[in-house]
């Protein structure tokens, strides 16, 4: 059985808790290790609640929430009630984490309790919690822990890196007790009255390598709650949200809750200091998912797309680096700030191995010009657009292949398009394409950004003739798409090409973005928005990422049968683009319905399991709780389809 983790997140700061509100250390099971991450180092790697020196069992466990809360009673049998009961109750803030527990003693005469709570920060990389069985050689660390008046403090240290994390009490604690493991044991002994209660207060500030910024833990969970809802309140402030169908705007009014609370900071081109979407357990700046999140919000909140576009031109490439995929030009997919990358044991410090973000920064770029009416970011970010245009045309390959391009990298991703795990791009048999690939999807988005660019250079930098070369270089992409890309046997557009132009046949719903970025032609794009509507690609929860009854579909594979929330979001968008309003909403109202059942949160991903059989959705067994392209992807509903 999978563990279970709840998340508690505020901007690039996440902990994730089990139900009594501990976390066990160690790798824990799947996507998100249990623990507290900044910065992407684990800064809270045990954090262990015993009560007389057994661990407590839970009478009410944490439920997903902003704040974690529990009730604990000491572990009894039916005929001795028990003598105390805790309420435990945590939330994290920006590089903290604080909890309350409160000791109510159930007696009319006075008790006698000892708590103690195990604590170790372990400062492991997120790199190394990974599933995939690498190791990293770290010579040269140095740990210490010092006992404080009030806790007590762990240092990590390996040459200049330097990492912190302090946990204090309020009362301070009896005794700090050595385990033998490194960790460490606050005890107290509590003596609360006659059906009276006790209090303790842990508070944990987190000090990442580089940090700077004079940070102050809240003085309790309470605290921390109501600074997020002040952020939650701000963001969703002034949406206009349906009345005429009430599922859909509770599912809008949490995703942007969600949102408020998933905005990681970032750094724009002149230093100045950004919040951009991130995503669980990725809290950092990820250019594919802040660039599709930031189109998803636009309509509603504009200001998550000029401060994402700000930091991936801060970030864009300016060199080539092997390692790192980088090209002059090319959008940043992955911007890292662990240990591992900067001592250049991962290539993801920053990490181009995207085909599709600088297509889709392009395109965010002119949506928000157009949707704001905002002129001078366009004119401010014209070089990095240019030179986004000058890497799909050259090393990108439109120029050279007819098609953007990529190759797997043996130190990063093997495939580079949304679709990027192992094996994601795929034959219907099953079996990889050899050599360079040409993602459908990606293609569509060239296309767009094209398009979009020809625009801008029209009617904002006042150049037509980087306008005409555009609008024809998109035409021609067109053209040859759906020469090259349409299988006339199946009335639909392949997956990807291989390295020698061999169509890769599985029946996928990449075809789906190529409505929402207007590749196909009205013919084309109709037929695939009905195929899209049949009953082995629609599981009545969403389409599936890969149709059923292909050798290569699995209902419980992440992306070769799944339910990505704003893949179908994607797809609705497109479905609305080409007249197909019964379609976009039949989409609609199957995301929405699982929103519903799962508290008006669309997770990352979802299982590919029917709803003729499952009457409710197959929660995906690792997929993140909160994300930020699922958090938006009711908003795009909410364009596709409006309130109906």
């Amino acid at each position: 059985m999978t563990e279970r983790h709840h998340l508690l997140v505020y901007g690039g700061t996440f902990a994730a808790v089990d139900d009594r509100g501990d976390i066990g250390g160690g790798r824990g099971a799947g996507a998100c290790p249990p623990g507290l991450f900044v910065r992407d180092a684990r800064h809270l790697s045990r954090w262990q609640l015993t009560v007389d020196g057994a661990v407590p069992e839970p009478l009410a466990p944490v439920a997903d929430g902003d704040t974690a809360r529990c009730v604990l009673v000491p572990r009894g049998g039916r005929g001795e009630p028990p003598s105390c009961t805790f309420f435990r109750e945590q939330a994290v803030g920006d590089g903290s984490f604080v909890e309350s527990l409160r000791v109510t003693n159930n007696r009319p005469v006075p008790t006698t309790v000892r708590l103690a709570v195990t604590v170790d920060a372990d400062f492991t990389d997120q790199f190394e919690l990974r599933s995939d069985h690498r190791t990293y050689t770290k010579a040269g660390i140095v740990r210490a822990r010092e006992v404080l008046d009030d806790g007590v403090e762990f240092t990590y240290r390996r040459g200049a890196w330097l990492s912190r994390t302090t946990v204090t009490a309020e009362p301070a604690p009896d005794a700090v007790e050595e385990t033998g493991t490194g960790a460490r044991r606050l005890v107290w002994t509590l003596e609360p009255e006659p059906h009276g209660t006790a209090e303790l207060v842990l508070r944990v500030m987190a000090r990442p390598h580089g940090e700077k910024r004079a940070l102050r833990v809240p003085r309790s969970p309470a605290a921390l709650a109501g600074q997020q809802r002040d952020a939650e309140g701000r963001f969703v402030e002034g949406v206009a949200f349906p009345t005429g169908w009430p599922e859909l705007a509770a599912a809008c009014a949490r995703g942007l809750a969600d949102l408020a609370a998933l905005q990681v900071p970032a750094t724009g081109p002149d230093g100045e200091e950004l919040r951009v979407p991130g995503a669980p357990w990725f809290l950092t700046l990820l250019g594919r998912d802040a660039l599709l999140t930031s189109l998803f919000t636009l309509p509603y909140r504009p200001q998550p797309a000029a401060a994402t576009l700000l930091a991936l031109a801060a970030a864009q490439a300016t060199g080539t680096g092997r390692e790192a995929v980088a090209q002059p030009g090319k959008i940043v997919h992955e911007v890292r700030h662990g240990e591992l990358a900067h001592f250049g044991q991962v290539p993801y410090g920053r990490y181009y191995g995207s085909v599709d973000a600088t297509p889709l920064f392009l395109v965010l770029l002119g949506a928000y010009t157009e949707q704001t009416g905002d002129t001078a970011l366009a004119r401010r970010l014209e070089p990095h657009a240019r030179a986004a245009v000058g890497w799909m045309l050259d090393h990108g390959g439109l120029t050279s292949r007819g098609y953007l391009v990529y190759r797997a990298d043996r130190g990063g991703l093997a495939n580079q398009n949304w679709k990027d795990s192992p094996g994601a791009i795929c034959s219907a048999d099953g079996s990889r394409p050899s050599g360079a690939v040409m993602a459908a999807g990606a293609q569509g988005y060239a296309y767009d950004a094209l398009r979009r660019t020809a625009w801008l250079a029209r009617t904002v930098w006042d150049d037509n003739t980087y306008g005409a070369l555009l609008a024809q270089a998109a035409a021609d992409l067109r053209d040859r798409f759906q020469r090259d890309f349409w299988m006339p046997r199946r009335s639909f557009p392949a997956l990807a090409l291989d390295g020698t132009g061999r169509p890769v046949d599985a029946l996928a719903s990449d075809a789906g973005h190529l409505l929402w970025s207007g590749l196909l032609d009205k013919e084309y794009g109709e037929l695939v928005g009905r195929r899209l509507l049949e009953e082995d690609f629609f599981s009545g929860w969403g389409v599936r990422t890969l149709a059923a009854g292909q050798p290569a579909y699995h209902p419980l594979s992440y992306h070769r049968g799944s339910v990505w929330p704003h893949d179908n979001a994607l797809i609705a968008l497109g479905l609305a683009r080409y007249g197909l309003h019964d379609e976009a909403r039949t989409v609609a109202h199957a995301l929405v319905d699982a929103a519903t059942a799962t508290g008006h949160r669309l997770p990352e991903v979802l299982a590919g399991y029917g709803r003729d059989t499952h009457p409710e959705p197959v929660p995906y067994p690792y997929a993140c709780v909160r994300e930020s392209r699922s958090a938006a992807a009711p908003l795009a509903l909410l364009t596709a389809v409006g309130g109906a």
